[in-house]
């Protein structure tokens, strides 16, 4: 594995992060966009995909990922199934196939794949894959639609396409054969055509990543390859922060990017050629910015619509990079705190929303917090879907709201306005932090303006994590603006408990017990404000949602603003 220390995150105090206008797209790039879309049916886009027939790929690269043998074996067994779906094989149509866009995404971008081969032998899998292909070339392999030919859907299947070769290949039928080849060459044109006018972040990185993968893999293809690696590089730079973070924010996305990338450079070394320094890089700054936002478990604490993703799944993605690295304390652009002592983790959102145009779906969570003692979840944030089709949608909207975050809520509103489109609007447009590393420990302020507009009250949030991990102290306060006279609002700080965590309230009110099945006991203090227990929810890394207990501290903020301190302090 290759050692990085390629992003530099020395703490640095009075570090101050503007959100510019968040304008998303306008109406006329909408536009432009579905043109596009369009254009990919005529007679001209189609005479652009046509090209030589390959034979055969130069060489077939390893999955530098496992799939899930459980998951495999159902397929053998005639059901195939992703996070709580199922469908019947024998019935299953790529066009009418009644399940989510994320089960939709599973097929068509043939990662179902990876899980087949994980089930069984060659001989048994391979006449399922075959069978699989053929529905798909049936339905999609001429006909360039929506559905199928996403950028993002195709970048994937590109890899995976070539990755299990073996399995969709292993027919003697020469007509299938040239079939499969031929669309794997038209999809690479396509994408090589289409690339830049794909969504900008993820789905433009993968679209690039699929150009390069074909460039290397089918012969003669060399100028592709060259313009697949500026592509690439040009979609890695404006795709992720400087500090490796990409620019949706979300940890399940870091981690699908950690392990395409890693699935590129398996490409390269299968081929026997030394990666570009750029891609290695990329992977040097990814892989810390994506351990930094990991509990104690191992598992992705959750922001931006991601459950607790198994600690599993992220530990095999960091070994597929081949990138040896620390988790990363403090990321200046990506926006994620993290402070760890004696076996505690806090993992802070120091950031706004990302914006419209790279992320939809926001979620109002700045200057939320999650926490773990060793491998056990303490507090948490609601979460999110996660990819998970089965969530109602206004479960999910619910999940965006700053109240399903563990953070300070001023009169039961959003930090950041949330729209009904999944779009932000007016709220959290400057984030300012402070970070200190001192003998005592780590000490962080924060400080974000999304009640400033409606309310008049900035909210800031001190934080103190000793040194031996086993005191976590805190202060929420709302401080007048001074531009806006404000007249007094009701705030609420909540502090959702992770599933298992059993709570006793003290007999004045004013504190809790927090338990852990087979973990320390956890004291909480709270002084400035009036405390309950209330109902919550947690998502499971399945996507489903699980009843849990939440903290909640209530007050009134007259004009002159308000305080409140609290404590969690390890018993013992």
């Amino acid at each position: 594995m290759q050692p990085t220390d390629l992003v530099d995150d020395t703490i640095e105090p009075g570090r101050r992060m503007i959100r510019l206008e968040d304008k998303g797209q306008s109406l006329s790039d909408r536009f432009l966009g579905h043109l596009n879309r369009l254009s990919w049916r005529t007679p001209l886009h189609k005479l652009r995909l046509r090209g030589r027939h390959p034979l055969k790929l130069l060489t077939v690269p390893d999955d530098p990922l496992s799939g899930d043998a459980q998951v495999g074996a159902d397929m053998i067994a005639g059901t195939i199934r992703f996070r709580g779906e199922a469908l019947d094989m024998a019935s299953f149509n790529f066009d009418q196939a009644p399940v989510s866009p994320a089960f939709q995404h599973y097929l068509q971008s043939f990662a179902f794949l990876r899980d087949l081969a994980a089930g069984g032998s060659r001989v048994i899998t391979a006449p399922i894959a075959e069978a699989m292909m053929g529905r798909w070339l049936e339905r999609h392999g001429t006909d360039v639609t929506d559905a199928a030919w996403r950028g993002d859907i195709w970048g994937w299947r590109v890899l995976f396409m070539a990755t299990y070769a073996p399995l969709i290949l292993s027919s003697t039928h020469h007509v299938y054969r040239s079939s499969v080849l031929n669309a794997l060459a038209r999809g690479a044109r396509h994408l090589e055509r289409t690339a830049d006018k794909v969504a900008q972040g993820p789905a433009r990185i993968i679209a690039w990543a699929g150009v390069v993968a074909a460039g290397l893999l089918i012969h003669n293809n060399d100028q592709m390859l060259r313009r697949g690696e500026i592509g690439l590089a040009r979609a890695i730079a404006t795709g992720f922060s400087p500090d490796g973070g990409i620019i949706t924010r979300s940890p399940l996305e870091q981690l699908e990017m950690v392990e395409l990338l890693a699935m590129v450079r398996g490409v390269y070394d299968a081929r026997r050629q030394v990666p570009p320094e750029w891609l290695l890089d990329a992977l040097g700054k990814a892989v810390p910015a994506l351990m930094g936002v990991t509990l104690g478990d191992g598992s992705l604490s959750c922001w931006q619509g991601n459950g607790p993703v198994a600690a599993a799944r992220v530990q095999a993605a960091v070994r597929a990079s081949g990138i040896i690295a620390r988790a990363q304390r403090q990321s200046r652009e990506w926006g994620y705190q993290r402070m760890a002592a004696g076996g505690t983790v806090v993992i802070v959102d120091g950031a706004p929303p990302p914006m419209v145009r790279y992320r939809m779906a926001g979620y109002a969570s700045t200057l939320a917090l999650e926490m773990s003692d060793g491998p056990n979840r303490l507090i948490i944030n609601c979460g999110g879907p996660g990819g998970c089709g089965l969530m109602s949608a206004g479960l999910a909207d619910g999940l965006r709201t700053t109240a399903a975050h563990s953070t300070l809520i001023v009169g039961d509103s959003n930090s950041t306005a949330l729209h009904h489109d999944g779009s932000v609007g007016r709220g959290v447009a400057e984030v300012e932090l402070q970070r200190q590393e001192l003998e005592q420990g780590s000490r962080l302020e924060g400080g974000h303006d999304g009640y400033a507009r409606r309310y008049g009250f900035v909210h800031r949030r001190f934080l103190s994590l000793s040194s031996d991990g086993k005191e976590l102290r805190g202060e929420d306060v709302l401080i007048p603006t001074g531009k806006r006279r404000p007249h007094g609002a009701e705030f609420a700080i909540r502090f959702h408990l992770a599933t298992g965590v059993e709570v006793t309230t003290t007999a004045d009110g004013m504190g809790a017990l927090l338990r852990v099945h087979d973990g320390p006991l956890w004291q909480f203090r709270c002084r400035g404000g009036t405390m309950s227990v209330d109902d919550s929810i947690a998502v499971d890394a399945e996507g489903r949602p699980r009843q849990t207990r939440q903290l909640v501290i209530t007050g009134n903020a007259p004009a002159g603003g308000a305080s409140v301190s609290w404590l969690f302090r390890r018993a013992g």
